[in-house]
C-alpha cells in the first residue's frame, strides 16, 4: 500500500563477500526492504545477481525482497526468483514487447508486481498497465551502474506518476519507488513529489556507519 515511507538498501553496493553483514545493518538501521539489483549484461551493462544468491539471502532475513530485474526476457526469471524467495519481482517496460503476460506470470507465483521504466522512457508508456501492478519502479538514473547522480527532472516523474495514479484512484494501491543517485541531501525533496519507497546504494553502503545512514533517511522522510 501506498503509505508509510521504506528505505530499500542496494545490496550492490555492499560487500558480496559479505552480505550477511550487509543485511545485518539493515536491521539495525530498521529498514523495511532489502533491494536486489538483478542485470544481465544484455538489457544494461552489467552483470550481477541470480537467483541462487536470493535463495542463500532468504533465510538470513525477514526483510521484504525486492527485486529489480533488468534483462532482457524478464519471464524466464519470474519463476527462479519467486522460488529463490523473492516478496516482490519488477521489470522494464522495455525489455518486453508483451507486458502483460509478465504481469499476469509474476501475480502467478503470489508476488507483489512492479514495473519500472528507463529515465527517457515517456511515462504513458506504462500508464496503461497501473491499475494491474503494485509498485511503479522510477529510474532516476540509466540503469546498469552504482554510484551514478541523480538526474534533473527525474523528481518531477514521480509527481506526475504521483498524479496519474491519483486520477486513477489507485494512490493507495499502488507504491512509487526511486532508484538512482538517491542520497540524503536529495531525499526529501523525491519523497514529499511521491516517493513512497527509497532504493539507496552507495549513499548507505559506502558509509563508515551503514545503518546510521539508514536511520538519517528515516529522520528526514519523518
Amino acid at each position: 500500500m501506498a503509505s508509510e515511507f521504506k528505505l530499500a538498501p542496494s545490496i550492490l553496493s555492499a560487500d558480496f563477500a559479505d552480505l550477511q553483514s550487509a543485511l545485518t545493518q539493515c536491521e539495525k538501521g530498521g529498514a523495511q526492504w532489502i533491494h536486489v539489483d538483478v542485470m544481465d549484461n544484455q538489457f544494461v551493462p552489467n552483470l550481477t545477481i541470480g537467483p541462487p544468491v536470493v535463495k542463500s539471502l532468504r533465510p538470513l532475513t525477514e526483510k521484504y525482497m525486492d527485486v529489480h530485474m533488468m534483462v532482457i526476457g524478464p519471464e524466464k526469471l519470474v519463476k527462479p526468483f519467486a522460488k529463490a524467495g523473492a516478496d516482490g519481482i519488477t521489470f522494464h517496460i522495455e525489455a518486453t514487447e508483451k507486458p502483460q503476460e509478465v504481469i499476469d506470470l509474476i501475480r502467478s507465483t503470489g508476488k507483489d508486481v512492479g514495473l519500472s521504466l528507463k529515465p527517457k522512457t515517456s511515462v504513458r508508456d506504462i500508464e496503461p498497465y497501473l491499475d494491474k501492478i503494485d509498485l511503479v519502479l522510477v529510474m532516476s538514473v540509466e540503469p546498469g551502474l552504482g554510484g551514478q547522480e541523480y538526474i534533473d527532472g527525474s523528481t518531477e516523474r514521480v509527481a506526475e506518476i504521483k498524479q496519474l495514479l491519483t486520477e486513477k484512484e489507485l494512490r493507495d494501491k499502488v507504491q512509487i519507488e526511486v532508484d538512482g543517485g538517491i542520497k540524503l541531501h536529495n531525499a526529501k525533496e523525491v519523497i514529499d513529489a511521491g516517493a513512497d519507497v527509497l532504493v539507496a546504494g552507495s549513499a548507505v553502503f559506502g558509509t563508515e556507519d551503514p545503518a546510521k545512514t539508514i536511520q538519517d533517511f528515516y529522520n528526514l522522510a519523518n
